[in-house]
């Protein structure tokens, strides 16, 4: 997956101009100063720290504002130049592109694209590219630049006067306007051999290499077979090993260890050679044998990206609905995913999506048929969001996902990379909107009778309500649904007085938000509907009156005698 574009937006004239963008960049993600912006992918409150923050992930940036509040905001941040993502200013009218940072990371290329969307000319100051039509420390991702730090130097002396020699295919230095001279005292080569770059030259590795692997094999291993074909690692395309050894945890150590990207293909019985074969067809050399083997090629365009990566699913919880309510991570898999899949109104709730990515939207009910198709799609390399509200482990989707492949004998649909990334439920939100009404022993209870006999329900709300938990009722009524909650009600009623607090909050974190602090005895089931959850105090439960109205709610974390002090 790419790094999505992230376009820093402070005003509504900045706004129109970040839709041009995404319309003609559909990655881009838009980030709304909130308050100021309207109809933004995410918000922000705080321009600098947000700033920062993509910029320390790595992430390619584009402020809609001027270059100035844009180098502030970055100042404390600037010490590696080889480290920076891409980062430019956009004027907020579109009239103006400048690249500010990332010269070795493409900002020049970025700007280029965002220019062209614009209708303008990008503000590129680089002189080296100026001049040469092509920036050296930044070449396409099929090649690698082994010694960038002898980058600016080669550069500068090229500007001066000198000429170059070039060794090797190099597709995109054709058309630039280099000095070549087969004489040149500048020097590139292009090779996948692991040379030492000598005085006045620059080394370019080539990605024509894969590496296959059909056994327990280390990272030392691969290290030593390369050392032997004096093949440098930066010109491996990836790891290559079958379906059947997808969940290895050996094998993704030594992808990560390498710092490569690992493909699966069909598990037959393959060795390590017939396992590069399908990604070369005519190598010009190859070597190893049935655990480990090297092949190359002769150009990048020779390599075919066989097979395909370990696929993911997450089953993430939206929260209670506001995005403030959503965690970090689960942002992070909305923005990798490559298939979405949940109940439509939850899949709704989670924003915008980008043109690329599949949306799979199902009824409320087909769960255990919607975790299937997930890990059929996972099982395919895709990366898979299967999208719950509140937190996925509480009467949501990641019981059903689990339950599912716990039923599977399909080696496919566990050798995913399975994620459950939590999210804040409805009872914590309701409950720190009140105060902390489960701040003791609590228990979670759904009334739906759909999945459980009742006689079990009533059971548990009554052994709860003798043990003094304080507790929180999920689905607590619907038309087809009209008696237990009286029943419920009558259960709580024989262990609690009517003066215990009961907090009703209905769709807390989203737009039509009601919380309601009021008794036992004040209890009806018409105050309640399915978008409702009801937390009952145990019989130490307190509330008293706020300064701004309504009630406080707590339950304290002692119980029987407060302790001294």
């Amino acid at each position: 997956m790419t790094t999505p574009l992230v376009l820093m937006v402070l005003s509504a004239q900045g706004m129109d101009t970040a839709l041009r963008i995404k319309a003609g960049h559909p990655e881009a993600v838009i980030h709304g100063l909130e308050g100021r912006v309207q109809g933004a992918d995410q918000t922000y409150s705080n321009f600098g720290e947000t700033l920062r923050a993509h910029y320390r992930s790595g992430n390619a940036i584009a402020a809609l504002c001027s270059a100035g509040i844009t180098i502030r905001a970055l100042a404390p941040l600037l010490e590696n130049k080889g480290g920076e993502p891409p980062v430019l200013a956009i004027a907020d009218d579109g009239s103006a592109v400048v690249p500010l940072l990332g010269g070795t990371t493409g900002v020049n290329v970025l700007a280029r694209q965002l220019a062209a969307i614009l209708g303008v000319s990008p503000a590129i100051t680089t002189s080296g590219e100026l001049r040469f039509g092509t920036c050296l420390l930044n070449p396409p991702a099929e090649f690698h630049l082994k010694n960038p730090e002898d980058g600016k130097r080669f550069i500068a002396d090229l500007l001066a006067g000198e000429t170059v020699q070039i060794d090797g295919p190099a597709p995109w230095l054709e058309e630039a306007r280099l000095p070549v001279d087969d004489n040149g005292t500048m020097h590139i080569r292009i090779t996948p051999s692991d040379i030492a770059p000598q005085k006045n030259e620059l080394v370019f590795h080539p990605k024509v290499a894969v590496a296959g692997i059909a056994g327990d094999i280390g990272a030392e291993e691969v290290r030593a077979a390369l050392a032997a074909g004096n093949i440098a690692l930066a010109s491996i395309v990836c790891l290559a090993a079958s379906e059947e050894h997808s969940a290895n945890a050996s094998l993704h150590h030594l992808a990560a260890e390498l710092g490569l990207p690992l493909r699966l293909l069909p598990a037959n019985g393959r060795s390590a050679r017939d396992i590069v074969s399908a990604f070369i067809k005519k190598p010009l050399s190859q070597s190893g044998g049935e655990k480990l083997a090297i092949a190359i090629a002769a150009t990048p365009d020779d390599v075919t990206l066989a097979g395909h990566p370990r696929g993911r699913l997450a089953v993430i919880g939206l929260g209670p609905g506001d995005p403030d309510f959503m965690i970090p991570a689960v942002k992070h898999e909305l923005q990798r995913a490559e298939d979405v899949l949940g109940y439509e109104t939850y899949v709704r709730m989670a924003g915008s999506f980008r043109p690329d990515q599949i949306i799979h939207m199902t009824d409320n009910r087909e769960e255990m048929q919607r975790a299937r198709h997930a890990f059929d799609l996972a099982a395919s390399g895709r990366s898979v969001v299967m999208i719950s509200s509140g937190d996925p482990g509480v009467f949501a989707m990641a019981a059903a996902v689990v339950e599912a492949l716990h039923e599977s004998d399909n080696p496919a649909w566990h050798g995913v990379d399975l994620q459950i990334v939590p999210g804040v439920s409805a009872a914590m939100a309701a409950a720190s909107r009140s105060g902390a009404p489960l701040g003791h022993d609590f228990c979670i209870l759904s009334l739906s009778d759909n999945l459980k006999p009742w006689d079990i329900i009533e059971k548990r709300i009554a052994l709860a309500a003798e043990a003094d938990f304080a507790m929180a009722f999920y689905n607590p009524i619907s038309k087809p649904r009209p008696w237990q909650l009286p029943r419920a009600i009558e259960i709580l009623r024989q262990h609690r007085t009517p003066q215990t607090p009961i907090v009703l909050g209905r769709d807390i974190g989203r737009p039509a938000e009601t919380l309601r602090v009021i008794t036992l005895a004040e209890l009806a089931p018409e105050q309640v509907d399915m978008r409702t959850v009801i937390l009952v105090g145990s019989s130490l439960t307190r509330s008293f009156d706020r300064v701004d109205g309504g009630q406080w709610v707590y339950t304290p974390r002692w119980y029987g005698t407060k302790p001294a002090g």
